[in-house]
């Protein structure tokens, strides 16, 4: 028994010598084993910074790499997403986190309370993205009257806070703001359309009723929470309950309905200013959302068929004829016996073109005298 105990201990004095060297190893290398709870996927990284990595391979698909020699057109799109319609939906459904499932202001304001996101003040047309005009989290809690309490380890530096999810006023966003950067890329010959910034707009009423007024709360990069949003699944059809896509496939394809009102100009002045009446206004959004769905049309230059049908086209305008020429019908594919038939009639024209009056005189050697009256 004292041998078989010994062996025993002798094993798991080896056993515990291997595991410090091991652990003497991974302290030398920099190296720390977690188990698998603490492991985080890409973009859930402990602590707010995202690694270069993440950030570079979310770079709005190469969009921040392109120089100003690439691009020679580009036009600032201002448009207002409204939840209540079908299609935007997928942006406020659930209201309560279900089974992993999050609208996309709880994201937002998730990645906020635990300083991982980054907020800019809204300028109305005059948005700067940089650390002087960075929104401090707990100014916009108590500016929107957001209940919060500190959370554990937070500093002056690295603030984070705790919101109850029955405190934040997800049911109040009931519309988005999303600028869009449309750029002609020279590399490729093709307009590329680019979400910039997301702002939800807090839809409040007062203390006496009313309708309620919009409050527009805060701008966000696009490509600074691009991580998170490819990481929560959304499904956008009631016929198929499957998640299929993301948020971010959501906005990159631009699977939502948004109504344009504004585009950057000299005076900064929104449709709503330029244009007062609806009627007029509504033409104006169409009229610019057709011009750049054409845009790359018109980069090419028309072939010939094209060019004949559009001078037609003209003509039967000047004119005012109003009647459309009957598309042409496809005829029939010709058997032996019609095409007998209609080379026959065509050799027979042949010969009638061919054949000559024959003179009823004396052959050609003979010469032709004429018989003249004698006295």
């Amino acid at each position: 028994m004292k041998s078989y105990s010994c062996k025993i201990m002798l094993v798991a004095g080896v056993i515990a010598a291997c595991a410090a060297s091991i652990t003497a190893q991974d302290n030398a290398t920099g190296v720390t084993r977690r188990s698998g709870s603490d492991r985080t996927r890409p973009g859930q990284q402990q602590g707010s910074e995202l690694s270069s990595r993440v950030k570079n391979f979310f770079d709005e698909d190469g969009a921040g790499n392109l120089s100003d020699a690439d691009v020679q057109w580009m036009r600032v799109i201002y448009r207002q997403i409204d939840v209540n319609k079908d299609g935007n939906a997928a942006l406020y459904f659930p209201e309560e986190p279900i089974e992993g499932q999050e609208n996309l202001f709880r994201i937002i304001m998730r990645l906020l309370a635990n300083n991982q996101l980054a907020a800019y003040e809204y300028l109305d047309g005059r948005e700067v993205f940089t650390d002087q005009y960075r929104v401090k989290v707990r100014d916009m809690l108590d500016r929107f009257h957001i209940l919060y309490t500190d959370a554990k380890g937070s500093t002056e530096k690295n603030p984070r806070f705790v919101i109850e999810e029955s405190d934040v006023p997800s049911n109040e966003v009931l519309s988005y703001y999303v600028i869009e950067r449309w750029q002609y890329d020279t590399r490729q010959n093709r307009l590329r359309p680019h979400i910039e910034a997301i702002c939800p707009v807090l839809h409040r009423a007062g203390d006496f009723g009313g309708d309620a007024v919009r409050y527009p709360m805060f701008w966000i990069k696009f490509s600074d929470i691009r991580p998170w949003l490819a990481q929560q699944t959304i499904f956008v059809d009631d016929n198929n309950n499957m998640p299929t896509c993301t948020y971010d496939d959501f906005f990159t394809l631009a699977m939502y309905d948004g109504d344009i009102y504004k585009t950057r100009n000299l005076r900064n002045r929104s449709l709503m200013q330029l244009y007062p009446n609806a009627e007029e206004r509504k033409l104006v959004q169409d009229s610019i959302q057709a011009s750049l769905d054409s845009f790359e049309t018109k980069l090419w230059v028309p072939s010939r068929e094209e060019v004949i049908a559009a001078r037609e086209a003209r003509e039967a305008a000047a004119k005012g004829d109003t009647v459309t020429a009957a598309p042409e019908k496809k005829q029939p594919r010709a058997t032996r016996s019609t095409q007998r038939s209609s080379k026959k009639p065509a050799a027979r024209s042949a010969k009638v073109k061919s054949s000559k009056p024959k003179s009823s005189g004396t052959s050609s050697n003979n010469a032709a005298r004429s018989v003249r009256r004698r006295k």
